[in-house]
């Protein structure tokens, strides 16, 4: 499914085969074999399309990854391990793992709520704005998402794995 995001904890065989992938070929090749394809439910977590509105909300608002800040790695502030534009693999070390753990526990519901209810909708002069409505039910829809999220950060960090978000575009 297109635009549907997902964060795989990476065992350490999974980790090394996704960092010496020669090409993209054999990334998406790894990851539908060793990732998609086993479905590990207690290792994943599927954020579906609420990826694009916690990232805003993590990061300056926009899709870019320019600050540094802890919190843009999350989704997709990782090392880019695709280097085409129709898909993202975003790779974190294990300390990235923890490090953004730690930062997602603070977030309370106020505070992304607020950051939610900012973000900036695409336009004819903002093209790389929000495409999606800025309503109640999307940010329910996004704070549902990122508690679990923080939660699975959290399990993958204690495990002291590595993690890669993927989505189809």
């Amino acid at each position: 499914m297109a635009d549907r995001g997902v964060f795989f904890a990476l065992n350490p065989l999974v980790e090394q085969k996704l960092l010496a992938a020669a090409d993209d070929y054999a990334l998406l090749g790894t990851i539908q074999a060793d990732l998609e394809e086993d479905w590990d439910e207690d290792w994943l977590q599927d954020v579906e399309d609420a990826w694009d509105a916690i990232h805003r909300c993590l990061a300056d608002g926009s899709l870019r990854c320019k600050s540094g800040a802890v919190l843009e790695k999350c989704v997709l502030g990782g090392r880019q391990l695709h280097k085409g534009l129709e898909y993202t693999a975003s790779y974190l070390t294990p300390a990235e793992v923890k490090q953004i753990a730690r930062e997602l526990q603070p977030i309370t519901r106020d505070g992304f709520r607020e950051r939610y209810f900012a973000l900036k909708k695409r336009s004819l002069f903002n093209p790389y704005g929000y495409e999606r409505p800025i309503d109640q039910k999307g940010f329910e829809t996004a704070w549902t998402y990122l508690i679990a999220t923080r939660i699975f950060f959290q399990k993958v960090a204690q495990a002291g794995m590595g993690m890669v978000f993927t989505v189809d575009r």
